[in-house]
């Protein structure tokens, strides 16, 4: 499936693949960074932003594909938080040739180890899902960040819930997204197997994938190194981008 992508800046290649519902907005204070050192791929997974938005069910592994397509052969570093993560997981073992260096995001591996998300969020978003996404956002959105940032930063919050509105992704597509990812980590993928140096980034606040998930992961990668924000939520990489840009630059080299 052709999916919508943005391309920026020059160098090696570097694809970008955003989380559960997430379009290209959400890497808006990393694309600018690092495209002053790559050519960044910015993709919009299948179901959101301006990608087609077929009907359901989607899988991980379809979404990888279409990851895969959008390199056009070319080899890539590539980042993934959260669902992308399971994506960026999942392009590593199924096209290993396109792959140079993985960067997982507040991410996890499935497995009977694997840590579910809190009760509380699942809570919120199946009391949402089928709602409007302005109504859907505003509830939910609060919980990828650490307990109470969107209290101190307001003026910061509402702008990013705007940006996640512009291209609003269908009640209809988040859920076969949503179900999809709860497929995925009912098994155990292979990432003992994954050959691409690897780094692992996870808040130890985060209230969507567990952090323990991402010391899990990190473990399991042969040529994997974890990096922990301490207090920081879901979307670490919107909290604190100075630090995470210049942690994924060094490591990218």
């Amino acid at each position: 499936m052709k999916l919508y992508r943005e391309e920026d800046g020059d160098g090696h290649p570097l694809l970008l693949i955003t989380g559960l519902g997430y379009a290209i907005w959400s890497w808006q204070r990393q694309i600018p960074v690092w495209s002053q050192s790559f050519r960044v791929i910015a993709v919009e997974n299948r179901g959101t932003g301006r990608s087609p938005k077929p009907p359901g069910p989607y899988s991980i592994e379809a979404m990888a594909d279409d990851a895969a397509e959008a390199l056009d052969g070319r080899r890539a570093h590539v980042a993934g938080f959260s669902m992308g993560g399971y994506i960026a997981q999942t392009l590593a073992l199924r096209h290993p040739q396109l792959v140079e260096k993985l960067v997982l995001v507040c991410t996890g591996t499935g497995g009977p180890d694997y840590l579910p998300t809190p009760a509380e969020t699942i809570a919120t978003w199946e009391a949402y899902a089928d709602r409007s996404p302005p109504a859907f956002a505003r509830a939910s959105m609060p919980l990828s960040f650490a307990p109470g940032w969107t209290d101190e930063h307001p003026e910061e919050f509402e702008q990013l819930l705007a940006d996640r509105l512009e291209y609003p992704t269908p009640p209809e597509c988040w859920r076969a997204q949503y179900d999809a990812c709860w497929r995925f980590v009912e098994q155990v993928l292979p990432v003992d197997e994954i050959v691409a140096p690897t780094l692992v980034v996870h808040g130890d606040a985060d209230r969507i994938v567990p952090y323990e998930n991402g010391v899990a992961l990190a473990r399991r990668i042969p040529s994997s190194t974890l990096v922990e924000f301490p207090g920081a939520g879901h979307l670490l990489f919107l909290e604190e981008p100075a630090r995470f840009n210049a942690a994924v630059g060094d490591f990218l080299g």
